[in-house]
């Protein structure tokens, strides 16, 4: 229970009409979920604006409206707050309502397009062995110190967001890490959050759907680092040159990692195989249980981060030796029989030109790669032939397949990728809709010593088809046809 006034803190504020010292029980931007004495924030989304559900919150007992646009006849009992940014309103409304808890803890955010998961769970896992509690936020699943919170959004909410920061103050939390998406920095998610850092990691082709453009998408990533105060840090990839970017205007400390050149923070591989890597970071050796190039760069940027909120240097690499991959991403599965299974998320094209990159670096003479991949639907059509031509020139057969095909049909969708392969290719290349039974062919054809990858859905659980999400893991399929080869 907050009064309207206190709410306000930070709210630019074009017009206010009623008084603010009502005071309100909870704050929504959902229409559905207003109770009595609830703030209702219309904000222009997506695909609906919440103007248009004014009417429907204060029929459900909104008593207060931040708005952007005021209605002809507004309701003389309701409190009216008009604002230029009803989006940025709301992520500070949220912030205040619940005690501005990203003050209270060291709040370290994540962007880029690959990495994201695997960097902030990563840190989430440093801090939890170095005997601190922590919170996190990602893709896979959030986690209040070790009691578990299914994930819906790699970013959620603002209310839900603070909710849960909320929570994990009072639950002790020392340090809190987020995956912060384009979306979420878009649409203003993240608008009064506190973060003492952020890490970008590297940006290509993906959610060109939503942002139309690669330079909207750049802009999206930027305004995360535009918004840290002077007392934070901002650590970027130097292997990309939108690192860079990041870091112009920006008023953090800037530090840079790299895997290729000159940056303040060096890391190169020494060795690797299907069971792990070794490292020389910062001149020091060790070895992990991590495979591949782009996940060599993750690791640096947990070792730098980990450095730069203040751990010490020998713990940091005890711990990251010790440390196991995040669940779905380059997740290695052996059979009795010696054929490698690899499950990744690779759902862009430059990720999964990393994957297959990797496992071509390791994979001997004679050995095949069959790659199982698909393309979910409603989603970026683009990148749909890029995906298939990647495979194909990569792998020694390729299946293509569904994959979250959602509202679209997935033969289509397949018809998408396969126009991305050349005459050449199109020998190497076999469709099979049900991914059950792509996965299950891709084990039949493997002999002895192949590699099959898995790609596109990694951690997930489910298939959505036509809105209804069907239980579906890879690893099970994978595992189970293994067995039965």
């Amino acid at each position: 229970m907050m009064k309207i006034v206190e709410i306000l803190k930070g709210i630019e504020i074009v017009s206010v009409s009623g008084t603010k010292n009502k005071v309100i029980s909870g704050i929504e931007f959902d229409s559905r979920k207003v109770q009595k004495n609830s703030l209702f924030v219309a904000v222009k989304g997506y695909k609906t604006d919440g103007h248009n559900f004014i009417n429907l919150a204060i029929a459900s007992g909104a008593s207060a409206v931040i708005c952007e646009t005021l209605p002809e006849n507004p309701e003389k009992t309701v409190c009216w707050i008009k604002t230029d940014d009803s989006a940025k309103a709301l992520g500070l409304a949220a912030s205040n309502f619940y005690g501005n808890p990203s003050s209270s803890l060291r709040l370290v955010g994540v962007t880029g397009t690959n990495g994201k998961t695997t960097i902030a769970t990563l840190l989430y896992r440093m801090f939890i062995r170095l005997g601190y509690k922590c919170g996190l936020f990602s893709t896979v699943c959030n986690y209040i110190n070790e009691k578990e919170l299914d994930a819906t959004h790699t970013t959620p909410d603002p209310v839900q967001l603070n909710r849960l920061l909320s929570e994990m103050v009072y639950e002790g939390c020392d340090y809190a890490f987020m995956e912060v998406s384009s979306h979420s920095a878009d649409q203003k998610r993240i608008a009064g959050l506190n973060f003492e850092g952020a890490i970008f990691t590297n940006l290509t082709h993906d959610h060109l759907d939503y942002h139309k453009t690669f330079d909207n998408y750049l802009a999206a990533k930027k305004s995360f680092f535009d918004l840290l105060p002077a007392n934070a840090f901002a650590l970027v990839n130097a292997d990309d040159r939108n690192g860079r970017v990041m870091l112009q205007n920006c008023k953090a400390r800037h530090y840079t990692f790299s895997v290729r050149g000159m940056a303040d923070y060096r890391c190169n591989i020494i060795e690797q195989s299907f069971g792990g890597m070794g490292l020389k970071i910062q001149g020091e050796e060790v070895w992990t249980r991590f495979i591949g190039d782009f996940n060599a760069s993750n690791l640096l940027a947990v070792y730098s981060a980990s450095e730069l909120l203040g751990a010490a240097k020998k713990e940091i690499l005890t711990v990251l030796s010790d440390l196991h991959p995040v669940p779905g991403r380059l997740e290695v599965i052996k059979s009795p029989g010696g054929i490698s299974g690899i499950v990744d998320y690779a759902h862009t094209p430059d990720a999964l030109l990393n994957v297959i990159d990797t496992i071509n670096k390791i994979r001997e003479g004679g050995v095949q790669l069959i790659t199982v991949v698909g393309a979910g639907g409603d989603r970026d059509r683009t990148k749909r032939p890029k995906m298939a031509a990647i495979s194909a020139e990569g792998s020694t057969k390729v299946i293509l397949t569904s994959d979250n095909p959602r509202s679209e049909d997935p033969e289509k969708i397949i018809d998408e990728m396969e126009a991305g392969i050349t005459p050449d290719l199109k020998r190497k290349i076999l469709r099979i809709t049900n991914r059950h039974e792509a996965i299950k062919t891709a084990v039949m054809l493997a002999n002895q010593g192949d590699v099959i990858l898995i790609a596109g859905k990694g951690h997930e659980t489910y298939q959505e088809i036509m809105g209804v999400k069907n239980h579906f893991d890879d690893r099970e399929e994978l595992k189970n046809a293994l067995l039965l080869r």
